[in-house]
């Protein structure tokens, strides 16, 4: 029985010292993470402004643009849409205006 709370003593133990361990771990790479920030602000602000361009143009690069036809169908399909929805409220709003008028 004895032999049983030691066993679980030392595995308290070892419990605790591995959380001291990772504890430690994460602080070192915390303190690593602000040197690198600390790193990137010397960068000057021109240096940064470049490397934002550099970025926004290697992204546009990789869009799928659209083709003219495909532009014209989607702009009409809208234009239609905002006719359509329009219409719709404009007959909804007529309607409640006639119901309500009648029953003054």
């Amino acid at each position: 029985m004895a032999e049983i709370v030691k066993s679980k003593q030392k595995s308290k133990l070892y419990d605790e010292n591995k959380k001291k361990d990772t504890k430690k771990k994460t602080t070192k790479k915390k303190v690593a993470k602000k040197e690198e920030v600390k790193k990137e602000e010397k960068k000057s602000l021109w240096a940064r402004f470049m490397i934002f361009i550099n970025g926004v143009k290697s992204e546009t690069a990789k869009v799928r643009w659209t083709s003219k036809s495909d532009m014209i169908k989607y702009s009409i399909a809208t234009i239609v849409f905002i006719i359509f929805c329009s219409l719709f409220f404009y007959g909804i709003d007529t309607i409640f205006a006639l119901v309500q008028s009648l029953f003054k």
